[in-house]
């Protein structure tokens, strides 16, 4: 089974490659993203020909998509998107917010068509708050949109105003540096202490030797 696959890119494909380049790739993300998604072609002798009598017209169709997607980034890019859920006073979602969820805000404020595969995210959101999301309108063209999650759309509008989520004091005193521990202060008190008690033995040794050298001179009389 060959462990790669070999392709023509129809548009530019981030971190592999631009419209036209042939790059080796994985046979299931060929199989499952790029063919049907229609952003590149199976590189055999046929595919090849075709796409050399047609490049000037992918070129063409890109550059068109391209200026389209710039014009919906001037609408789109900055913009922020209020997502309202159910949280913990600690701020942890009871479920997520998905790109689907993402792309539906973004659509209802701008009335523009932004599908979740536009949007990029490595996971759903689970905690309140905000975060700065990228959107690709196009290979060569992204925006950016603050999501703002909250419990409420008054809280929304203070998370939005303070830049930071709203959480109950009890978990900001538990992401609070912690105190310095006693054993410090034990340390100095007994340092502290052994001080007197050294005095105490060196004045003990000097009665000591009071004594003896009085002893001494007796016997000398």
């Amino acid at each position: 089974m060959s462990s790669s696959t070999q392709v023509i890119l129809l548009e530019r494909v981030e971190n592999l490659g631009e419209l036209g380049d042939i790059v080796n790739v994985k046979p299931g993300f060929a199989r499952n993203y790029l063919l049907p998604q229609k952003k590149a072609l199976r590189a055999n002798k046929e595919n090849i020909a075709y796409f050399e009598t047609q490049k000037k017209v992918f070129e063409k169709q890109n550059d068109k998509n391209r200026a389209e997607a710039e014009k919906m980034a001037e609408k789109i890019n900055g913009i922020k998107v209020a997502i309202i859920r159910q949280a913990s006073e600690a701020g942890h979602l009871f479920g997520s917010v998905s790109t689907r969820d993402i792309a539906q805000a973004v659509c209802d404020k701008t009335k523009e068509t932004v599908t979740r595969t536009m949007v990029q995210l490595n996971q759903n959101i689970k905690m309140i708050g905000l975060m700065q999301v990228s959107i690709v309108l196009h290979p060569e063209v992204k925006a950016e949109v603050i999501v703002n999650i909250a419990r409420s759309d008054e809280e929304a509008k203070t998370q939005a105003k303070t830049g930071r989520a709203l959480v109950s004091e009890q978990e900001q005193e538990k992401e609070a540096p912690a105190p310095a521990p006693a054993k410090a202060e034990s340390e100095e008190d007994s340092s502290e202490e052994e001080a007197p008690k050294e005095e105490a033995a060196s004045e003990e040794d000097k009665t000591s030797k009071d004594k003896d050298a009085a002893k001494e001179e007796k016997k000398a009389k």
